[in-house]
């Protein structure tokens, strides 16, 4: 099936990550579809360490049209896919996962849409009426449409009508979706998810079924930070982006720390028979200890400090919020004497002083981010 005549150059982005066994298919096959058409090839690939680059690289000795652009310092597939996006030199782009559970022919498909109704963006679902899936366990497509659902709600109306909010394979025109695409936020959890809600509401958009392959190699990328960046997206919609991500995450885990003080507290003070004074510094440094190990496999994790760097960051990040874990102990122990003598109410006046200042100097002085 060649594509639409009115397409005058079609950049195809593929993102890949350790997908040594996948990727020379996929691109044999995108040749094969659109060998009569001007197409480009852009792969992105965030430095696999099984030799995805190498053979990319040597399949574009051979042929001009694949392009690769290898990432080192940096990764991330929202990413990956803006910086192809942004490198892209059609008039429309393809947007596909790498591991060859997106077929070929549903960029087609999607084209064809695209060009008939003039949209925007037209995403491939694997929820529309007509789509077929084969690569996704019970528990996985049940977790989609759960995640699908929440995005629903927290985008605009005007987007209601889509069915797969955390589709991987989509078909963008370019001049009208430059600007955004320069907006979205690399940290976000589905690049389609973060366009939509960038937009706010803006594009015209449409959809086609896909038949959703089982992965021929390799593993899932899924995992809990891939979770949470969803989470976060949601929030980050919901409070119409004012917030930065990143603020938005350590407060989350910050809400964890206060359980972990609050907690701990407790158990010093019922099962250790420590006086209040005396068990509120060992659970605010308990709490602090908490909030920094989790921020770092989350909020900050593409800054992650491992080994030497971790125990290091830890004692930085004790002496960034020492001056507010003296407050925070100084103002919990003056309320509880003074004002009220429950130990939670005490707690959690100290703890809501000095969440911005944890936030910003840990921030910069402890992960390098400004």
């Amino acid at each position: 099936m060649p594509m639409p005549p009115t397409i005058k150059r079609l950049s195809v982005v593929l993102p890949t990550y350790n997908e040594r066994e996948n990727i020379s298919p996929l691109i044999n096959k995108l040749l094969q579809l659109t060998q009569t058409s001007d197409v480009e090839i852009i792969v992105v690939d965030d430095d696999s360490q099984d030799g995805t680059a190498e053979i990319v690289k040597k399949i574009s000795q051979e042929n001009c049209r694949i392009r690769l652009i290898r990432r080192v310092g940096r990764s991330g597939l929202a990413s990956a896919i803006k910086e192809g996006l942004l490198a892209a030199t059609g008039d429309i782009a393809a947007v596909m996962d790498s591991d060859g559970q997106h077929e070929p022919i549903a960029l087609i498909n999607a084209l064809a849409l695209q060009q008939e109704a003039n949209l925007d963006l037209v995403a491939g679902s694997r929820f529309l009426e007509g789509a077929e899936i084969h690569g996704l366990s019970k528990r996985r497509t049940g977790g989609s449409t759960l995640a699908n659902n929440f995005a629903r709600m927290s985008l605009s109306k005007n987007y209601r009508q889509l069915t797969d909010y955390m589709s991987g394979c989509f078909v963008i025109k370019l001049k009208s979706c430059l600007n955004i695409i320069y907006k979205v936020d690399v940290n976000g959890f589905k690049f389609l998810y973060e366009i939509l809600s960038v937009s706010r509401g803006k594009l015209k958009v449409g959809e086609i079924p896909l038949s959703f392959q089982p992965r021929s190699y390799g593993n899932s990328k899924l995992d809990l930070a891939i979770l949470w960046d969803f989470l976060i997206s949601v929030l980050h919609t919901l409070t119409l982006r004012l917030l930065p991500r990143r603020a938005i995450s350590f407060a989350l885990v910050g809400s964890g720390g206060v359980l972990v003080q609050l907690l701990s507290t407790e158990v010093l003070m019922i099962i250790f028979q420590l006086a209040f004074q005396k068990a509120l510094p060992i659970s605010v440094i308990i709490a602090a200890t908490s909030n920094y190990l989790i921020n770092n496999a989350l909020t900050f994790r593409s800054q992650r400090l491992v080994g030497k760097k971790l125990a290091k960051g830890l004692l930085k990040f004790l002496l960034v919020a020492s001056l507010p874990v003296i407050a925070n102990v100084g103002l919990a122990t003056t309320f509880y004497n003074l004002i009220s003598p429950n130990p939670v109410i005490a707690q959690l006046a100290g703890i809501i002083v000095v969440f911005v200042w944890n936030y910003a100097a840990s921030s910069r002085f402890v992960w390098n981010t400004p």
